[in-house]
């Protein structure tokens, strides 16, 4: 019964994101369309975008576990002007100095990229993805069309 709701809910999400045209975000510089067993950090990962980053710019449909993806369901990894590709997936034994000085950038300017990462980079997980640019992404709230 289960299976045959998930499935029903999958077709209707789908449909609706049909009707809307794409992630309905406005400027929207990049799209996916989540596939059969994504999360976030595996997109974040497979599309070069930060978990910050993509969690930021639909924040109106994904929720903070990022457990309500849906196959068929077109999300925006990015929008113009503020779209970080540049990126670094976490492993084990990394910690913002090495993830900075690999990238070679400045620790503040990884922090500044990542604002969900804390000044003492405590709080980075395995798998999470982070923007490593060399310049300034200058995030702003994202708005639907």
């Amino acid at each position: 019964m289960l299976t045959s709701l998930t499935a029903i809910l999958s077709v209707f999400a789908a449909a609706s994101v049909a009707a809307q045209g794409g992630s309905g975000i406005a400027n929207c510089a990049r799209e996916y369309v989540v596939q059969p067993g994504d999360f976030c950090d595996k997109i974040s990962a497979a599309q070069n975008v930060s978990t910050f980053q993509l969690a930021e710019v639909n924040k109106a449909t994904i929720d903070p576990l990022c457990d309500n993806l849906f196959p068929g369901e077109t999300i925006c990894l990015g929008v113009t002007g503020q779209d970080c590709q540049d990126i670094h997936v976490v492993a084990s034994g990394d910690f913002c100095a090495s993830i900075a000085a690999a990238a070679n950038i400045d620790i503040s300017l990884l922090l500044t990229n990542n604002p969900n990462v804390n000044s003492d980079c405590s709080n980075i997980g395995l798998g999470e993805v982070l923007c490593t640019a060399n310049v300034t992404i200058p995030y702003t709230p994202s708005t639907a069309a």
